[in-house]
């Protein structure tokens, strides 16, 4: 098949390299602006981008598919190409009523989750901070609301006691990858026997936000270990006025040592590996080796 890419972080990369190994024709890929990474705020190609240009696939790069000049172009790229399908996965952006129509078998996401579980923006953090026990991928029709339309494949996916958005995402990845090389394959197949979600079984994960990120020492202390694991590295408390990204944790109900924290339901959260600001992701052990050395 003649497929366009719409794709931008690590999550899409798997999908659109076997797509390629497939034997399926790309002729275009979308995904984000190049915008400014890490500590020295280099400009980067997004992933998806690094591996087009390494495989001489076309990239555009549109600030909106909605509007502007941009919004004008892109039509006219993807009309141009003519493709049977646009394959989108997390690529960033909401597609219009134009696009989603273009395509002979119109826009086909990589959704993460167990559809209609998890609309929106942060599947795979909700999934973990809400701790269920199950995950997945849902292959599914694009429409003009946010993940309402209609499905074609669902995989599901155990999750670990201590699993992390992080490692979640990498096995998700590489399912959505599986799967979606499973519906190019026979398309036809899938779209007739496609299922409508329930509306009454829907819920919503939301772009998380700086300020969703700090740990709320009034929860329990299992919702607060979902939290962490949920934000793999992104969840904060202050230690003092020491600013503390927290990665791994863990649950009790005895407190044991100085990172034990009680929690709003008595019950003990420890953390065990933690990034102080300005130094290196370490152990608690270590962090409090560094303070005690400190005290002298």
């Amino acid at each position: 098949m003649k497929i366009i890419f719409m794709g931008t972080p690590h999550f899409a990369v798997p999908a659109l390299e076997a797509l390629l190994n497939a034997g399926h024709d790309i002729p275009l890929v979308f995904t984000q602006p190049d915008k400014p990474r890490g500590r020295g705020q280099q400009v980067r190609f997004s992933p998806v981008k690094e591996y087009a240009c390494q495989h001489n696939i076309e990239v555009y790069q549109p600030s909106s598919l909605r509007r502007g000049d941009d919004a004008a172009v892109s039509l006219t790229l993807i009309r141009d190409v003519n493709p049977d399908v646009i394959i989108v996965a997390a690529y960033g952006q909401i597609l219009p009523r134009e696009v989603l129509d273009a395509p002979r078998l119109g826009c086909v996401n990589i959704h993460a989750s167990l559809l209609p579980r998890w609309r929106g923006a942060s599947p795979i953090n909700f999934c973990i901070m809400s701790g269920d026990k199950t995950g997945g991928i849902t292959i599914m029709q694009m429409e003009d609301g946010i993940d309402t339309g209609d499905m074609f494949l669902c995989e599901e996916c155990a999750i670990g006691e201590d699993m992390t958005a992080s490692e979640l995402h990498d096995t998700l990845s590489e399912i959505g990858a599986r799967l979606i090389v499973e519906f190019c394959t026979k398309p036809e197949y899938y779209i007739e026997r496609k299922t409508k979600q329930n509306e009454a079984q829907a819920t919503h994960a939301p772009l998380i936000t700086k300020d969703m990120k700090q740990i709320d020492w009034y929860k329990s202390a299992s919702d607060n270990h979902n939290f962490i694991k949920g934000l793999a590295g992104e969840a904060y408390m202050f230690y003092g006025e020491k600013r503390l990204k927290v990665y791994r944790s863990e649950v009790d109900d005895v407190s044991r040592g100085e990172l034990d924290f009680v929690c709003g339901d008595g019950n003990v959260l420890r953390l065990t590996e933690i990034q102080p600001e300005g130094k290196r992701r370490m152990s608690a052990d270590e962090f409090l080796r560094g303070i005690q050395k400190q005290k002298g």
